[in-house]
């Protein structure tokens, strides 16, 4: 056995490294949605956000101004769901990246 099987324990460790770094929307039990990018989670299923930004009202937090967290640990226990916003960056977007970067 030299290689190691594929358990429930190891796909769940790949499902989650492969979070690491994305954009994740996060719903709370208050009804806040909470925005950032995952950095880590432990055994009680905290999880911690870099450049947390948080949006108080339900449907249409989208058009709303953020307020800005910055790191934010989340309980575990206060998570109702999880979203991987998986959407690829706009055409304004990679062109200020490119901008930054030297690049045209």
């Amino acid at each position: 056995m030299s290689e190691e099987a594929d358990t429930p324990v190891s796909l769940s460790r790949g499902l989650l490294q492969s979070w690491l770094n994305k954009i994740i929307k996060v719903k709370i039990s208050d009804g806040r949605r909470l925005i950032g990018s995952f950095l880590c989670t432990d055994q009680e299923m905290n999880i911690i956000l870099g450049s947390c930004q948080e949006f108080v009202y339900d449907e249409d937090y989208e058009n709303e101004d953020p307020r800005i967290l910055g790191l934010a640990m989340i309980p575990g226990k206060h998570i109702v769901s999880l979203e991987i916003d998986e959407q690829p960056a706009s055409e304004g977007d990679k062109k200020t990246l490119n901008e930054t970067n030297g690049s045209s």
